[in-house]
């Protein structure tokens, strides 16, 4: 692991030197530094807000663990400075093929067009995904990230919640006006609340194993069904950046995982597949599918996010992708109720959304685990019938299922906010904006995600002009597509994308989705959209 920095000493800090009920107080708490943790810490403290992190370690995790990163996650690291570092030492890859015993049975293209900043996904290791948020976080005074701090008791109170902290030095308490926990699958915090953590646990086990090895495969991800060197179950491959290879086999429900984990036992099932046995393992890690969801993601002050929150199957690429969805659409909604410009009840539509968001997430992996692990005779049959019809029909290839791959949520938005213009197409409210190329004032080529963060951390107005000059409210951001001083649509693809006529107009959130659109807006409905945004009617 080429990283200059993977471990973290503890420090003992003034707020234990307090005593009784001399405690201090602060804005926000959040408990786990993954990259959930880190990335909602960076956002908040990027708003003007200031942030203890808490991790009962003292070092980045070890273990490949989350390798596939999806478009809409390197846009919200792009907002968090740290997006083009990812994708400098990440693999990018948009194919993926899918394989019935030797033959193809189709690919696909999760980025066919041209004109995206970002790739569809970018295969990155979760350490290095740490390391690079960790090494943001420390240039950011608003946060204060403690190591070796674990969270062992939490009072909850009506306008703020107390922490009992555990250190080497012993513990301490803390007060907070919220705390997120982002403190994983394991969440201690969840169990502090009462909160139950329900779902399905398959039994099917899977074994991943991330080998060391020089091969001339593409960067594609390749998923089989009954391939020879396993028959009977399902492989994946994927490459990670270093010359690392996370190969995924499908193993017998009944298999032990103490026998299974041994490098002697993995080592001849890999030879199989590979044809060869020049590798190395780095990591090696038994796992069943999971697929459960807290019933409220907020409880009082105390706001669940990630895995702490809900828990999804590896395969589609669901778990930190979703994760990090929750902390861009909770970010900006605690820094306005923090600083008194919404009220508390805007909170609930995080949960509203993001729960939303977890039901479809554990829908599509429930059926990729059905279809890739049938539990029943009837399900086996099943896929077997559509795996024969893949070979022969368009239809049937769309039935496959290898794990479909995580794609930006689209939240459900109240009847006020539905369009009462005629669009032929492009993002409707509580989508997330899509990009395309546009070039400057001065002729530089950039992106609309680039003009997206250059226009603020709040609400954004996409205006495509007309000639008017309208009156918008105050503190919107803006951007201006046509016009005198308007970016340029140069290859005409924003126009495209967003359906725009002249005059049409998006207001965006702060997270990058669609509050509303109009054809022709006015002060009035530009007004009433974002009140209706920010929970203030």
């Amino acid at each position: 692991m080429a990283l200059t920095k993977t471990q973290f000493g503890y420090r003992r800090h003034p707020d234990q030197d307090r005593a009784g009920a001399d405690i201090a107080e602060h804005a926000v708490v959040v408990v786990g530094a993954g990259p959930i943790g880190l990335s909602l810490a960076i956002d908040l403290a990027q708003r003007g807000q200031s942030v203890v992190l808490l991790d009962d370690a003292d070092r980045i995790g070890e273990g490949s663990r989350a390798i596939c990163f999806s478009k809409r996650s390197l846009e919200f690291w792009d907002r968090l400075g740290i997006g083009q570092r990812m994708v400098d030492k990440g693999v990018v890859w948009s194919v993926g093929k899918i394989f019935h015993g030797n033959s193809l049975l189709y690919q696909f293209n999760l980025l066919p067009e041209e004109g995206h900043k970002r790739p569809a996904f970018i295969n990155l290791q979760q350490f290095y995904a740490e390391a690079y948020l960790v090494d943001r976080v420390e240039e950011l005074p608003a946060i204060d990230l403690r190591w070796r701090n674990k969270v062992t008791g939490l009072e909850p109170h009506n306008d703020h919640v107390v922490l009992t902290v555990q250190t080497p030095d012993g513990p301490y308490r803390l007060a907070a006006q919220y705390v997120v926990a982002c403190d994983g699958a394991r969440s201690s915090l969840r169990g502090m609340v009462g909160a139950e953590f329900a779902g399905q646990v398959f039994e099917d086990q899977f074994l991943i194993a991330d080998v060391k090895m020089t091969a001339a495969f593409p960067t594609e991800r390749w998923f089989w069904f009954d391939p020879p060197f396993h028959a009977g179950r399902s492989a994946l491959l994927h490459k990670q950046p270093d010359d690392i290879w996370r190969i995924d086999l499908q193993l017998n429900r009944f298999a032990d995982p103490a026998i299974e984990k041994l490098p002697e036992n993995v080592r001849p099932r890999i030879a199989r597949m590979l044809g060869h046995d020049k590798f190395e393992f780095e990591w090696i890690s038994l796992y069943k599918f999971q697929c459960r969801r807290m019933n409220k993601f907020v409880h009082g002050r105390v706001i669940f996010a990630g895995d702490a929150a809900h828990q999804v199957s590896p395969f589609g690429a669901r778990g930190a992708n979703s994760g990090l969805e929750d902390a861009e659409n909770l970010a900006w909604k605690l820094d306005r109720v923090l600083r008194g410009t919404s009220p508390e009840a805007l909170l609930e539509s995080y949960h509203i959304e993001r729960s939303a968001a977890a039901d479809e997430n554990i829908r599509e992996s429930t059926r990729s685990t059905d279809f890739m692990a049938p539990n029943s005779q009837q399900e086996a049959r099943l896929r077997k019938a559509v795996l024969s019809l893949a070979k022969e029909t368009e239809f049937g290839k769309r039935m496959v299922n290898g794990g479909r791959l995580s794609t930006p949520s689209t939240y459900e938005t109240p009847l006020s906010t539905v369009d009462s213009d005629s669009w032929r197409g492009g993002p409707r409210p509580g989508a997330s904006m899509p990009d395309a190329p546009v070039a400057g004032r001065n002729g530089e080529p950039m992106y609309l995600t680039d003009a997206f963060i250059g226009a603020g951390t709040g609400f954004t107005l996409l205006a495509f002009s007309n000639g008017a000059a309208p009156e918008w409210p105050e503190g919107l951001g803006t951007i201006r597509i046509g016009g005198e001083g308007g970016l340029v649509d140069c290859a005409g693809l924003a126009a495209k994308r967003y359906d725009a006529e002249p005059g049409t107009a998006y207001l965006l959130r702060p997270d990058g989705y669609v509050a509303a659109r109009f054809r022709h807006p006015t002060r009035a409905a530009l007004d009433a959209a974002l009140a209706r945004a920010c929970g203030i009617n």
